[in-house]
């Protein structure tokens, strides 16, 4: 049998995709309480994902849009997959903590504020995440624009998100983009 390269690629990257899912949901996490979404999108999710991301950024920065979003979206639409992992903003009920500058838990859901621990369970599974993609050699880039994007989409609660999109190239498609931000 011969397999050619486009569709080993694929099968790379989907590979990848499940292990840097794993390698998120095995992080530590605040107060043990695993409350982490992750998903892959490829195909038609990946490009309603991109479109969610211009949305999102003519909404937020108007004219300026393609510095950020623009560029991002045009990222996720030649990049072969998204991982998209994401993080419960309920409180973890951490004793004794404030970490989140409300003295404790109820002052926190009180105030409207984030529990911290939301913040750091995402943190450490999307360095896990993108560890695992590091060691597998698969091009990647932490995406907080296809997080933005996201937590807009049915794609789970109450949620922070952040997005990873995958690439394999004979050159790295997150690097010379050619626009930056301020």
């Amino acid at each position: 049998m011969l397999y050619q390269s486009e569709y080993l690629e694929e099968k790379a990257v989907l590979n990848t995709a499940a292990k840097m899912c794993a390698a998120a949901r095995t992080a530590p996490k605040g107060h043990g309480k695993d409350t982490l979404y992750t998903l892959v999108l490829t195909g038609d999710e990946k490009e309603r994902l991109a479109r969610k991301m211009e949305e999102v950024g003519a909404r937020e920065m108007g004219a300026g849009m393609n510095s950020w979003y623009g560029r991002d979206a045009a990222n996720v639409r030649v990049a072969q997959a998204v991982v998209l992992i994401g993080a419960e903003q309920k409180q973890r009920g951490v004793p004794h903590c404030g970490f989140c500058g409300f003295g404790a838990c109820s002052g926190c859901k009180t105030k409207g504020g984030n529990c911290a621990f939301a913040y750091v369970d995402l943190g450490i599974a999307v360095s896990s995440a993108v560890a695992a993609a590091a060691m597998e050699m698969i091009d990647n880039r932490i995406m907080y624009s296809a997080g933005k994007a996201a937590a807009e989409m049915e794609y789970g609660g109450n949620a922070l998100w952040l997005g990873i999109p995958l690439s394999v190239s004979g050159k790295n498609i997150f690097f010379d983009r050619g626009i930056s931000h301020d």
